[in-house]
């Protein structure tokens, strides 16, 4: 660029407002008058924050740990029965994903060695289909053979704690 065409940094920086709302490191003493250097604003800062309480709860309440009550509960009767629905969706889907397989393979072979360019966009499109249901297939599955192994671990856990609350009774009355 020539230098009879270049703009100076002062120039540019003298066409932007000066108010305090453009200006990003504007602080108080700033519009006061005074410009504090960042060693002060540094200090100010780190003064504000002792005392700031970072992930804490308010201290009348809240939260688990605070002694409050949760309302959080899950029996196993609610994880079988989403364990049913993923089950039940996993039977729809994989009844309905796939039923025009066969046929869409069979229109796009057609289509292709007639010559249209819309076989193979129809084959990619059902690929890509074919592709995505299996992966919802797959999750739906997932869940529910997780949900029923949750179920089934919860249940033999409950079993071992009633076997040794029982079994450390029995020794108190024997010891």
């Amino acid at each position: 660029m020539p230098a009879e065409d270049a703009v100076s940094f002062e120039f540019v920086l003298s066409m932007i407002p000066h108010s305090p709302a453009f200006s990003p490191v504007t602080t108080d003493t700033q519009q006061r008058g005074r410009t504090m250097s960042f060693d002060e604003e540094w200090a100010s800062a780190r003064s504000g924050a002792t005392s700031m309480r970072l992930n804490q709860l308010p201290a009348e309440g809240g939260g688990g740990s605070s002694g409050g009550a949760s309302d959080y509960k899950v029996t196993s009767k609610d994880l079988r029965a989403i364990g049913n629905e993923a089950q039940e969706l996993y039977h729809g889907l994989d009844t309905a994903a796939f039923h025009a397989g066969a046929q869409t393979g069979t229109a796009s072979t057609s289509l292709d060695q007639d010559g249209f360019a819309t076989g193979s966009g129809m084959w990619t499109a059902w690929d890509k289909w074919r592709t995505q249901s299996e992966t919802l297939l797959s999750a739906c599955a997932h869940i529910h053979n997780h949900l029923e192994d949750t179920v089934i671990s919860h249940v033999n856990h409950e079993e071992v704690l009633v076997t040794n609350f029982t079994m450390s009774k029995i020794s108190e009355h024997f010891s």
